[in-house]
């Protein structure tokens, strides 16, 4: 039987750079073992902390195995609090911190919410505005406002197209939106013409069907939209639709949403 463990994401920010290094660290054992996510950001204050400490002991009383827990954590009391509980706490910042303060003779400030701008008004401002654009933004929500978009994702329902955008926006402060290829678009066989007009931002994701076909059947169980059928056809009928207009193509099925989104970004800055 596969392994199960519990993996919390902790900080007294966002969380941001806790679950990406902490995702990127137990990546590397998701073949063997299946992990259950649980995301805690704005974890700032002592009774949160000691809250939190009880949930960890909750899990690891449930699972029969302690939670492993990636933290970002400033204040040194909301470590230990969380630290003595039944846990592996793993504090990144110790991981890297030190040393880089060694080779540059300069102590750490210990000011909390700086890797994400929390205390620059107008940088954080400017990045809830990009991620509240992906989120008007969503599912072809807005089509009148994907001039504004660096970029525009497209591809069948559930193809991964929400959490790439929200993912860019982020991670990469880039204003994404998206639009779900419909019925009516498969019925004419042709990609609105409200997308095309913006076709030098278009990227497309697509998704092997029986993938789709489980994802579907999580949303709609037993459903005409969720059968293997009904996936096949329209990731192919989607597939010809991009080639036909030379649409840069980029399969979720197998990479995770970091690595799509990184090569979205690297190729929106390159050009």
């Amino acid at each position: 039987m596969t392994q199960q463990r519990t993996v919390f994401y902790v900080s007294e920010s966002t969380g941001i750079t806790a679950e990406t290094l902490g995702h990127s660290l137990i990546s590397q054992f998701e073949q063997t073992i299946e992990f259950k996510a649980i995301y805690m950001p704005f974890i700032n204050t002592i009774e949160k902390a000691r809250k939190l400490a009880k949930q960890f002991d909750m899990v690891a009383k449930r699972d029969g195995a302690r939670p492993i827990v990636f933290a970002t954590m400033v204040e040194y009391e909301t470590r230990v609090i969380l630290k003595r509980s039944n846990c592996l706490y793993i504090e990144l910042f110790d991981t890297f911190i030190a040393p880089l303060s060694r080779e540059l003779g300069v102590n750490p400030s210990g000011k909390t919410g700086l890797s994400h701008g929390m205390t620059n008004g107008d940088s954080y401002e400017d990045r809830m505005d990009i991620i509240n654009f992906a989120m008007v933004n969503d599912d072809g929500a807005r089509l009148d406002k994907y001039d504004q978009a660096d970029v525009i994702l497209v591809g069948v329902s559930r193809s991964g197209k929400t959490p790439t955008c929200l993912y860019l926006a982020m991670h990469f402060g880039i204003k994404a939106a998206n639009y779900p290829l419909t019925p009516d678009d498969f019925e004419q066989n042709q990609i609105p013409d409200d997308l095309l007009k913006h076709k030098d931002k278009l990227v497309a994701l697509t998704i092997d069907p029986p993938r789709l076909n489980r994802i579907r059947e999580e949303r709609r169980p037993g459903s005409d939209y969720a059968s293997l059928k009904r996936c096949a056809s329209e990731v192919r009928q989607a597939l010809t639709m991009f080639r036909k207009h030379n649409i840069w193509v980029l399969d979720t099925t197998t990479h995770s949403i970091e690595e799509v989104s990184s090569r979205i970004a690297k190729a929106i800055r390159s050009r």
